[in-house]
């Protein structure tokens, strides 16, 4: 079921923790359908965060994050982009960084795409906020995207996936040179496809959301 609304219009650090296990989908002829289950976001405020695109207030640039909710905000970065999903009402500037998902769908598109071998370790397909869109091929043509009714690009509720019994776990966001210490990133205790540094897991135990079993290394 495709997230509505109003998941969007939630304060940011709800949408951002509520997105962890949600699918994240892309469906065109060209690409076909390519999809993950996010494993690791970043939340970016509107207010007292100078790590924010908004902190430097509306801008040509970031005019997307200031829109309404359940749009995309994508920038460039080193010849690449990121993605993220704006949150709150219209003209606040919140968003939350999709850094990784855990790969689904189309596999071997994300891999063409990426100009990875079909042999390459799954975890270097979507790990990352660049490496994402290098795989669902989003660039900055995405930028001002509606998730909730574009036809091309969605996320959306997925019950196959029980997050019950997940663990969520909260840290620094990574990357970046202000506001160094906000614990702003959230993602999934052990799952093998979150970016960062290993030792911020509770356990080196990897899990996959639907296969703890399936190999991924």
């Amino acid at each position: 079921m495709r997230l509505p609304i109003s998941f969007y219009q939630q304060p940011t650090l709800m949408v951002a923790q509520q997105l962890l296990g949600k699918r994240f989908v892309r469906s065109c002829p060209k690409v076909g359908v390519v999809s993950g289950w996010i494993v690791e976001v970043e939340a970016y405020l509107s207010r007292d965060d100078a790590a924010s695109h908004a902190a430097r207030g509306l801008t040509r640039s970031n005019q997307a994050m200031f829109g309404p909710a359940g749009k995309l905000y994508v920038y460039p970065i080193h010849a690449r982009y990121c993605l993220n999903v704006v949150t709150e009402p219209t003209g606040e500037g919140a968003a939350v960084l999709i850094r990784a998902v855990e790969p689904e769908d189309g596999l071997a598109a994300m891999q063409s795409a990426r100009g990875l071998k079909s042999d390459s370790k799954p975890v270097r397909l979507t790990s990352g906020p660049a490496r994402l869109c290098e795989a669902f091929r989003v660039d900055r043509s995405f930028d001002g995207y509606d998730l909730v009714n574009g036809q091309e690009l969605w996320i959306e509720h997925d019950s196959r996936v029980n997050m019950e019994h997940r663990v969520y776990l909260r840290s620094p966001r990574i990357g970046i040179s202000r506001a160094q210490d906000l614990p702003l990133r959230f993602f999934i205790d052990g799952n093998p496809f979150v970016s960062g540094p290993r030792r911020w897991h509770s356990s080196a135990k990897t899990s996959a959301l639907l296969n703890p079993k399936r190999s991924v290394v």
